[in-house]
């Protein structure tokens, strides 16, 4: 009786045909990945110079356009150190030609004269750096955002290096998933899903950009990348939620 029991359950599994390989990736009964917005570009803005700020124009949480000033800082001994520079490379460069034309007339070296040409360039150096560091006396947003935080104000002296703002790019956010590595079977560029945000309590369509560049071989995951379609002016950096794939 029993071998009897046997021979019919591997007849029943011989006759059952097998499953595709892509539906052993299948999405799981719960098809959901917690996921985050993230400004494109987050940077924190930070002294190049050791100087007295003059202005924040854009205050913490205000918008700004790409190129329009953050930051001014008072340059008073930098645009002076410049002309001091300028003042000196006209006397070298008067130097080089008066010293040329003594050599024409055989009354100095040729070497005197190639020190006066070694300080015309010495000269010309230090106005060239301090026409750069001039260029550091201000801050222009290098991509339209928003201002997240301020670490100083106004009229506050900072040292170089002194972190000032934080600022966001609010463009098209983007999303970041963790997925299961086996989803890669059927998830692409393109691939669409829904994004349910926790603090606005509405959904919004999305899609995958990229995938990740390797798999973690613990998790056995990958990295992705989506952008939300259609408006999402309501969306802000930070906000999380649900990422739902369709089954």
């Amino acid at each position: 009786m029993l071998k009897a029991v046997r021979a019919a359950a591997v007849a029943a599994l011989m006759a059952a045909p097998l499953a595709p390989a892509a539906q052993a990736a299948e999405l799981p009964a719960d098809n959901r990945i917690r996921t985050q917005l993230v400004s494109p570009n987050a940077v924190t803005v930070a002294s190049e110079i050791g100087a007295r700020i003059v202005a924040l124009p854009v205050p913490e949480g205000g918008s700004f356009k790409r190129g329009q000033q953050l930051v001014s800082f008072e340059c008073g001994t930098q645009r002076a150190q410049l002309a001091k520079a300028e003042a000196s490379l006209d006397a070298a460069r008067q130097l080089v030609k008066v010293n040329s034309r003594l050599a024409e007339l055989n009354s100095i070296s040729k070497l005197d004269v190639e020190q006066a040409e070694a300080r015309a360039r010495e000269a010309q150096a230090e106005v060239s750096y301090m026409q750069t560091v001039l260029t550091k006396c201000s801050v222009a947003a290098p991509f339209a955002g928003r201002v997240a935080k301020r670490s100083a104000a106004a009229f506050q002296v900072v040292a170089p290096g002194t972190p000032i703002l934080d600022i966001v790019e609010t463009g098209q956010l983007e999303l970041r998933l963790v997925l299961p590595s086996k989803w890669l079977v059927w998830l692409k560029p393109g691939s669409k899903f829904s994004i349910d945000i926790d603090e606005l309590g509405r959904s919004f369509p999305a899609h995958i950009v990229r995938l990740g560049a390797q798999i973690d071989p613990v998790s056995q995951s990958v990295a992705v990348t989506g952008v939300v379609e259609g408006d999402g002016a309501a969306l802000l950096p930070g906000m999380s939620g649900w990422a739902v794939f369709p089954k």
